[in-house]
């Protein structure tokens, strides 16, 4: 799998709470993450910076094995983080409040583990069609869910900044954890909020099916997300499946 990403700063935010990284385990089993700080000046930094060095930390300390080995550790390590960071926000006021989205994945040879909680999305390109493969828990997708507004009044809902789940919001991290298989030619799309408020999924896959390197997609979509307006942080990781020469 090839990997590049991006994080911006976009225009209007005075500082960058997106953090996103990679991790490689010795028989190439990959992990990615990236985490969107929540709670404004309220250390939002400090919470994503948290939740990608713990995840790091634990999958070079023991990579999972196999897909089911993958979700039960997302399991436990996003609630572990999340039991640090409540404690983290008791010990110090000045982290009171602070917490984090996540999209992440484990990825194998054939196979991929999705892990989310919050607005933060996974994306995967296959047979060239862009699914969605993570669930936004977001006010506004639980009242797309319920029938009270539509997909196409969704895109500007006042509201739309208010998430339901997030890492360091309560006791309990209830995260989404899915599995795809993946061959050559695919594409991983992990985003911040910033980039898929701005970005429609028809401009999405116009960049994904494109010539451009990876790396070069990844400036694409930021810079789209820019000229969009950039009201937030803007943060994107794309993975090419390759095949076994490469």
């Amino acid at each position: 799998m090839k990997i590049a990403y991006q994080t911006d700063i976009g225009h209007l935010r005075k500082e960058n709470q997106d953090r996103v990284a990679k991790f490689a385990a010795p028989d190439g089993t990959l992990l990615v993450v990236v985490a969107d700080g929540i709670g404004g000046s309220r250390s939002g930094d400090v919470a994503a910076q948290m939740t990608v060095d713990h995840l790091g930390r634990q999958f070079k300390a023991a990579s999972p094995n196999s897909s089911l080995e993958a979700i039960r550790w997302f399991a436990r390590e996003v609630q572990l983080i999340n039991d640090e960071i409540l404690k983290k926000s008791k010990e110090n006021p000045k982290y009171q409040g602070m917490g984090t989205t996540l999209v992440a994945s484990i990825i194998f040879k054939n196979a991929m583990v999705v892990a989310n909680i919050g607005d933060s999305r996974g994306y995967v390109l296959h047979d060239g069609l862009l699914t969605q493969v993570t669930i936004d828990h977001s006010l506004v997708n639980e009242l797309v869910k319920h029938g009270d507004i539509t997909e196409e009044e969704a895109q500007n809902y006042p509201q739309s900044n208010i998430i339901t789940r997030a890492i360091g919001a309560s006791a309990d991290a209830r995260i989404e954890v899915n599995r795809f298989e993946i061959s050559a030619g695919d594409q991983v799309l992990l985003c911040s909020d910033g980039l898929s408020k701005m970005i429609t999924r028809e401009q999405l896959m116009e960049v994904l099916k494109s010539e451009l390197p990876v790396a070069d997609k990844c400036s694409r979509l930021v810079k789209m997300a820019n000229e969009a307006g950039g009201p937030d942080n803007i943060t994107v990781l794309i993975g090419l499946a390759e095949n076994q020469e490469g």
